[in-house]
């Protein structure tokens, strides 16, 4: 199959076609009628994924290189390409953000009812915005494709959102944009005194990779620039103010596309420029040191907020901060389990806080809250709703043979190692996550059923069906069998911790963290 598949190409082609197919379709979304969108939207995304599934046959896993790279001319005389490539780290997140987009606009399906053609011709500038993030190979195609994203999902909350959208929106257009900022002036400065060095004006990733070690002493300032970027977008505490609001705010294909994907933009960020750019800087050991304290706050902080949160949406948005701590952990964990553990932990955040997002917007359509004080015991008057939701929440506790349990499992084994304490703390926040999780569904669906407006809810139709039950089989696959997505982003991985390591190791070993001396402790 990937022969065949790479006899014609189709590779190279795919990749182009995944970033303009969502562009193209906007048109027709503007250009038709209101109820004609969401099918024109449907019938787009769904072409989108299905392009896209022939990316796990083209790639060769047994490859670390970047591979399907092609490139064209854009700006020569400002040394810019309009270069593409994907390897295993990139195919996981092509293909969940592929997953999810058909999904969310079937969840939109009855709760978006005006303005239809904006709200359906932004979610596809999205999509195309979310792929092009995580197969370009240029770094000014980058932060092209990390702006794209900005706008769509400003208009999505601010326009379609909730009581207090404005304000969700402006909040995290201001976030973004101050970390978006940052991230330009330091890959200008990053490419200036490359260009000095090498002769060569190039924003191209091998090229800015390869001679990195030429930026010298602005290296900790540039390191600090993309850090705090991609931190906004995890988000690592103390930068997550504005994800509950958001969450909040946002519809529910907002949230889901939020929580699923664009969270994860972050890490990848980390694992495509943050640590590969700058090894000697953010594999130090007060830079470890920090970063893991950090991952440790979020997990713990995440978890005992979500415990009390009377709003069963904003308790699922600060479960992504304390998940979204575990792939930090992992990735500073620097060991092949811990970097693929962290990558299990966002695939499966995406599924499993995508599923409960969806969850929290359907029962939303049927009682308009939120408040899980307002629900109870209505497992008896919707039992497969009740059923898909013990599911999916057991996922995100880490339940074994879910697929929440292995990604955590291999960050915490793999980071033990280099941070004893910091992994025995993270623990805990399994424990918690169980705690707030179980107690919430309890409260929600157990119980006495003792409102009458919760008397006469109906249970799950045929169309919300379709859109839980593709991601409860991903659930289940992945906690059973995940060894195909493993052995995927396997060598990805190693490539990464080799990249990362063998620079380091250059350095005095004092720089490199406790308990990894050199690149072959990743093994």
């Amino acid at each position: 199959m990937s022969q065949f598949l790479e006899s014609i190409s189709y590779g190279q082609w795919i990749l182009h076609a995944l970033v303009l197919l969502p562009l193209i379709g906007v048109l027709p979304v503007l250009l038709g009628g209101e109820a004609a969108a969401k099918w024109t939207a449907l019938v787009v995304t769904t072409l989108e994924f299905l392009l896209s599934l022939g990316l796990w046959w083209a790639l060769d896993p047994g490859s670390g290189n970047l591979q399907l790279v092609s490139a064209a001319p854009w700006i020569p005389s400002w040394g810019i390409t309009y270069r593409v490539g994907i390897d295993g780290i990139s195919l996981v997140m092509v293909l969940l953000t592929t997953a999810l987009m058909p999904l969310s606009v079937l969840a939109s399906w009855r709760y978006i009812t005006r303005r239809e053609r904006g709200f359906y011709a932004l979610m596809l500038v999205l999509l195309t915005g979310m792929v092009g993030v995580f197969i370009a190979l240029d770094l000014f195609l980058f932060y092209i494709y990390f702006e794209v994203m900005l706008i769509p999902m400003y208009f999505i909350i601010g326009i379609w959102g909730g009581t207090n959208r404005l304000y969700a929106a402006i909040k995290f257009f201001i976030y973004t944009m101050a970390g978006s900022l940052l991230m330009l002036v330091a890959i200008l400065v990053m490419v200036w005194k490359i260009q000095t060095a090498t002769g060569t004006l190039s924003f191209g990733y091998e090229h800015l990779l390869e001679n990195a070690s030429a930026l010298g002493r602005a290296a900790p300032w540039l390191f600090a620039a993309f850090a705090v970027a991609f931190a906004i977008k995890v988000p690592i505490f103390p930068f997550h103010t504005w994800l509950p609001d958001a969450h909040v705010e946002a519809p529910t294909a907002g949230s889901v596309l939020l929580a699923s994907v664009m969270l994860k933009i972050g890490t990848y960020g980390f694992l495509r420029f943050g640590v590969p750019f700058f090894p000697q800087v953010a594999l130090s050991p007060a830079v470890s040191s920090l970063m893991v304290t950090l991952a440790v706050i979020g997990i713990v902080y995440g978890a005992l907020v979500a415990m009390v949160q009377p709003d069963v949406k904003k308790l699922v948005a600060y479960s992504s901060v304390s998940h979204m701590g575990f792939v930090m952990l992992g990735i500073w964990g620097l060991t092949l389990q811990s970097v693929q553990g962290a990558l299990m932990v966002m695939i499966s955040h995406g599924l499993s806080t995508g599923a409960l997002f969806l969850l929290i917007g359907m029962l939303y359509e049927r009682r308009h809250t939120r408040l899980i004080e307002d629900y109870g015991g209505i497992a008896r008057v919707v039992p497969v709703f009740s059923l898909i939701l013990t599911v999916v929440a057991l996922s995100s506790i880490g339940l074994p043979g879910l697929n929440g349990f292995v990604g955590e499992f291999l960050v915490l084994l793999g980071s033990f190692t280099a941070f004893p304490w910091a992994t025995g703390i993270a623990t805990t926040g399994v424990i918690f996550a169980a705690a707030y999780l179980l107690w919430a569904l309890q409260r929600m669906i157990f119980n006495r059923l003792d409102d009458r407006e919760n008397e006469h809810l109906s249970d799950l139709s045929g169309r919300e069906l379709a859109v839980l039950l593709p991601i409860l089989v991903g659930i289940v696959w992945l906690g059973l069998y995940p060894a195909p997505v493993l052995r995927r982003t396997e060598t990805a991985s190693r490539q990464y911790l080799d990249a990362a390591l063998s620079r380091t190791a250059r350095a005095p070993t004092a720089m490199l963290p406790a308990g990894v001396s050199e690149p072959g402790a990743a093994r």
